[in-house]
């Protein structure tokens, strides 16, 4: 996809505004810094608070539903991170092809190198693999930009060469991200998508519960989202997401709900 115009954000506009404000006034009024520098300071922390909230779309645009003409087709999207993963994703393909469902795959591009065959098996079947970073760090919001120049295109080009499916869509890992995030993807051209309904299936073991958070959320234009990678397991030892799936997918059924990809909904 191609390069798109950066557009900041009006949260953005505003810290860019502030800052030039604080600068000005210091230089004009020097005895007055302490209270530039408290405003900066609650800025910062504003700005930080608000990358720990995935579904805000105050840093930048951010994909939480569905298009309104996605969601009119009575269409959802089943996203599935952190993989691929030997064990754990063919059963989830299986699965997927059981209930004729099409699913995005946000690959770790790590994790995409270490199991090629799992990456080319899942565009094969008709689904789609998108960005999920290339190492997939627990201070990735905490990345400057060019940092994260690095981080995001290694992961397109890994994941490009792998599957020959060049990736449209963005997940941050767990889903936090900075202010630097966002002028990133419009150089990559790359869309931020997060989700409608989780069921922290990366931390609890509880397939009910998870199941029932996930059906909660269940209607036209919802995002879903699962785990084939780190997937929490049952206390039989079974990943949560292969005893959840089944439910969902046969629910989706029921409502004449059609599971579709993302760049399907694009269209």
């Amino acid at each position: 996809m191609p390069e798109t115009c950066w557009k900041p954000a009006l949260l953005t506009r505003a810290s860019i505004a502030l800052h030039l404000l604080a600068v000005t006034a210091v230089i004009i009024t020097p005895g007055h810094w302490r209270w530039a520098l408290g405003a900066v300071v609650a800025n910062h922390l504003l700005v930080a608070a608000i990358g720990l909230w995935p579904r805000s779309h105050w840093l930048g645009p951010n994909w939480t539903r569905l298009p309104a003409l996605s969601t009119a087709r009575n269409e959802i999207a089943l996203t599935i991170d952190d993989g691929p993963d030997p064990v754990v994703t063919p059963q989830v393909l299986d699965l997927l092809d059981r209930y004729a469902a099409r699913a995005t795959f946000f690959c770790i591009g790590d994790q995409a190198a270490r199991y090629p065959e799992i990456c080319r098996e899942i565009v094969r079947r008709g689904h789609a693999i998108e960005n999920h970073s290339q190492q997939h760090r627990h201070y990735f919001s905490l990345l400057g930009p060019r940092r994260l120049m690095r981080e995001l295109q290694a992961a397109q080009d890994t994941l490009t060469g792998i599957s020959g499916q060049r990736p449209l869509f963005f997940r941050a890992p767990a889903g936090l991200r900075g202010p630097f995030l966002d002028p990133v993807l419009a150089r990559l051209g790359l869309r931020l998508a997060s989700w409608s309904v989780r069921g922290f299936d990366t931390r609890v073991g509880d397939a009910d519960r998870v199941k029932n958070s996930l059906l909660s959320g269940l209607r036209a234009g919802a995002i879903l989202l699962l785990h084939d990678g780190h997937a929490a397991r049952t206390a039989q030892g079974i990943p949560v997401i292969l005893e959840v799936l089944p439910a969902v997918l046969e629910s989706a059924a029921a409502a004449h709900l059609r599971v579709v990809t993302l760049r399907h909904a694009l269209s």
